[in-house]
């Protein structure tokens, strides 16, 4: 089985400087390749110079996460792709878990690492941690972070399991799959593509699994902050899309519906906190959903979306858990 760990970088020199030998070091038996999407600083000099035995694409644009994987991995020969963020920091035979788990499982769609924090390594990382769900209207959490409560590593997540996404920040696809299904959703540049391609998959009978005993650490936040308003409009936009686009008919207008409440409620938090950006984010990925309406009616047109039946949908509401019960930690919301 041929494997290939793919970064796609963007301005990111200094990661490239940080991450990439770690990555070299101990991704035995992959062959490695850097996606540059059109960065303007000197990292397309730092990968020919300092790192040769990287193969490097050169995208003409940058397009984002989504885009950029899109274009770049035409010209990536695998079975599978290992989609891995610049900011992230791989650990001795990583690999071989991920390797096994394909060749064993012909129906497997994508797996992730668990994914702890560069910063703080006892604690779970953001960007999914130890497995993604979801839940009834649409909220991305994790095995190990719920909203922007992060677990501390203590062994409770350990055992491999079926999970609703794979986080894009280290994701291995299977690529027959990846390009069956026309991969990322472009328009979404950049958040929310990868959920969006999990559920394509686990619509297809594909499954998607978190295997703990491949572990990575995760910078987080190194191309846009946590805390940016892009990156909030663009989580709000492109959650709603994915919805839209997914989602089956019957549930779909009563989830958009309670979804504008929620996100009504959010914007106003912002606004009442002074915080202007973020409400102006909120307001702007609702408009811009709305308009994008037409395309989505498009796409779903002799579609039979999933939804009910596939495994990682928590049939609760996240959001009342969390907020209205107090519950913090992913094991006081979802039984085993």
């Amino acid at each position: 089985m041929e494997i290939a760990v793919v970064v796609l970088n963007y301005n990111g020199r200094d990661l490239l400087r940080k991450y990439l030998p770690a990555l070299i070091k101990n991704s035995e038996g992959a062959s490695l390749v850097v996606i540059d999407n059109a960065s303007t600083d000197e990292s397309v000099a730092v990968l020919t110079e300092e790192f040769p035995e990287v193969k490097r694409i050169i995208n003409p644009k940058n397009t984002g996460y989504a885009g950029g994987y899109n274009e770049g991995l035409k010209s990536v020969d695998a079975d599978v792709y290992v989609l891995i963020n610049s900011d992230v920091e791989v650990t001795p035979n990583w690999l071989v878990p991920i390797r096994d788990a394909f060749l064993s499982d012909s129906k497997l769609g994508a797996v992730q690492p668990a994914i702890l924090s560069d910063e703080r390594r006892e604690f779970y990382e953001y960007a999914g941690a130890a497995g993604g769900f979801i839940d009834a209207l649409g909220y991305p959490f994790c095995r190990g972070r719920v909203f922007d409560t992060l677990e501390k590593n203590e062994g409770q997540y350990e055992d491999s399991i079926d999970c609703f996404w794979a986080s894009g920040a280290c994701m291995a696809v299977r690529s027959e799959v990846f390009h069956k299904l026309d991969g990322f959703y472009d328009h979404y540049f950049a958040h929310m593509e990868e959920i969006d391609l999990c559920w394509r998959m686990k619509s297809e009978g594909f499954t998607i699994k978190c295997l703990p005993q491949s572990k990575v650490y995760h910078l987080g936040g190194g191309t846009l902050s946590y805390q940016n308003s892009r990156k909030m409009y663009l989580n709000f936009r492109n959650n709603l899309i994915m919805l839209g686009r997914n989602l089956p008919s019957s549930q779909l207008i009563p989830v958009i519906f309670f979804r504008m409440i929620l996100d009504g409620i959010s914007a106003f938090r912002f606004l009442l906190g002074g915080k202007f950006s973020f409400f102006g984010s909120v307001i702007r990925a609702h408009i811009d959903f709305y308009f994008h309406f037409s395309n989505i009616r498009k796409y779903r047109k002799d579609r039979k979306p999933k939804w009910k039946s596939l495994s990682g949908r928590y049939a609760g509401l996240v959001v009342l858990d969390y907020f209205a019960k107090g519950k913090k930690k992913f094991s006081d919301i979802v039984s085993r």
